[in-house]
């Protein structure tokens, strides 16, 4: 049986032209761009997939497409089956 305790995952994205395009704009408004639109396309995808009110996004990661969430086992089963979704990886410590 799945866990239902939150845990830190990390979700990475397929391909997406429109980020490799923000990204290369190194500009101010660029990088403000680019943060806008892997927040919202983050969220979206979040909010779209899984009940509100059951996760935490912590953050979005702008060097890569991708992003890290408080989330359980079962969750992080229903978004690698997400569309879009390349691989979600649970937070591991080093020993």
């Amino acid at each position: 049986m799945a866990s239902r305790e939150s845990e830190m995952y990390f979700v990475f994205m397929n391909y997406d032209p429109e980020y490799e395009r923000l990204r290369t704009d190194r500009s101010k408004r660029g990088a403000y761009e680019l943060d806008s639109y892997l927040s919202a396309k983050h969220d979206g995808l979040l909010a779209a997939t899984l009940e509100p009110g059951t996760y935490k996004k912590t953050f979005s990661l702008v060097i890569v497409d991708g992003f890290g969430v408080e989330i359980s086992e079962d969750q992080a089963n229903a978004l690698r089956s997400a569309k879009g979704v390349r691989v979600v990886e649970k937070n591991q410590e080093l020993a």
